[in-house]
C-alpha cells in the first residue's frame, strides 16, 4: 500500500491545528519540522478537494509526494529521535544507542507508518498521565493503539492484561513488531474499528485518538471500565475540552486531572 505525502508550510501553532483536522480526513501518520509539517494518508483515502478546503483558509501551500511501501521505513528511519519523557520513559528505535542516563522504563519501536512514535504531545502527555497510575494486576484496553507504545508500557507497569486494537491493518501489523521487540508477554492486539464488539470490563482504557472518534465512542468506552475505573484521553485541542467535559458526564464519567502540552490537551476520568 502506497501513501501520500504532504509536506505544508506551517510553524508549531498552525501545525497543531492542521494535525487535527488532517486526523479526522483520514491522515494517520505526522511528522512535525522546524518550519513545516509532513502529513501522511494511505493513496487510497487521499482527497486533494478535501486537502484543499482544509488548508485554504490557512493560506498555507503544500507539496505532494507518492511513497512505496517498500520505501517506507526509510523514510521514517531517517527522521526518527530517540524521545525521553522526564526520567520515567525513553522511545527509541533498534539503530538508536540505549539511553544514557536510562529513564525507568525504554520502549524500542519499529518507526513505520503507524502514528505514536511518542514525539507528538498527544502521546508523551498520555505517558504522563500513565506515569500517576497503579498498573498492577491491571486489566488495560488500549483503544487506536498506533504503533502500540502505551500498551507496552502498560504491560512494563504491571498490567496483567493488555487487549488494543486499531482500524489500520498496517499500524497492527507495526505493533506486532514492536509487541516481540519489547518481549511482551501480556499484550494481544487486532484490527478493529469500533468497540462494539468488545465485551470485558477493564480497569484502565487508553484512548489517545481524535476528538470526532472520543465523542462518538463516548458510551461504549464507558460501558467497557469497571466500576472505579480510569479513563484517559488524548488528541483533544483546548478549545475542545469543554465539549469532552460536556460529552463525558452524562456517561458518569468524572473529571480528576489534565495536562496541557503544545496546544493539545490529555484528560484523566474516573468512574
Amino acid at each position: 500500500m502506497s501513501h501520500i505525502a504532504i509536506t505544508l508550510k506551517a510553524g508549531p501553532e498552525l501545525a497543531d491545528v492542521l494535525v487535527a483536522q488532517l486526523s479526522d480526513a483520514g491522515f494517520e501518520g505526522f511528522e512535525e519540522q522546524t518550519d513545516a509539517l509532513v502529513a501522511y494518508i494511505p493513496e487510497g483515502d487521499f482527497n486533494e478537494d478535501i486537502l484543499r478546503e482544509i488548508v485554504a483558509p490557512y493560506g498555507v501551500g503544500y507539496t505532494k509526494e507518492t511513497i512505496q511501501q517498500e520505501n517506507w521505513n526509510a523514510v521514517w528511519e531517517s527522521n526518527f529521535q530517540p524521545v525521553r519523557v522526564g526520567d520515567f520513559c525513553g522511545i527509541r528505535a533498534a539503530f538508536h544507542a540505549p539511553f544514557e542516563p536510562q529513564p525507568a522504563h525504554e520502549i524500542v519501536i519499529t518507526p513505520k507508518m503507524s502514528f505514536g512514535t511518542g514525539h507528538h504531545a498527544t502521546t508523551s502527555s498520555m505517558i504522563r498521565l500513565m506515569q500517576g497510575l497503579s498498573f498492577e494486576g491491571r486489566r488495560v484496553f488500549d483503544f487506536g493503539t498506533g504503533t502500540g507504545i502505551l500498551a507496552i508500557l502498560a504491560e512494563m507497569l504491571g498490567a496483567a492484561e493488555v487487549d488494543a486494537i486499531d482500524y489500520d491493518e498496517w499500524a497492527v501489523n507495526n505493533t506486532l513488531e514492536n509487541l516481540e521487540a519489547n518481549h511482551t508477554q501480556h499484550v494481544k492486539v487486532w484490527q478493529a474499528d469500533t468497540l462494539k464488539e468488545i465485551s470485558g470490563k477493564y480497569d484502565i482504557l487508553l484512548a489517545n485518538i481524535n476528538l470526532n472518534v472520543l465523542l462518538q465512542f463516548m458510551g461504549e468506552m464507558r460501558r467497557l471500565l469497571k466500576p472505579g475505573g480510569v479513563l484517559l484521553l488524548s488528541g483533544i485541542m483546548p478549545a475542545d475540552e469543554q465539549q469532552i467535559l460536556a460529552a463525558a458526564q452524562p456517561q458518569g464519567f468524572e473529571f480528576q486531572h489534565k495536562i496541557e502540552k503544545d496546544n493539545w490537551l490529555a484528560i484523566q476520568f474516573g468512574v
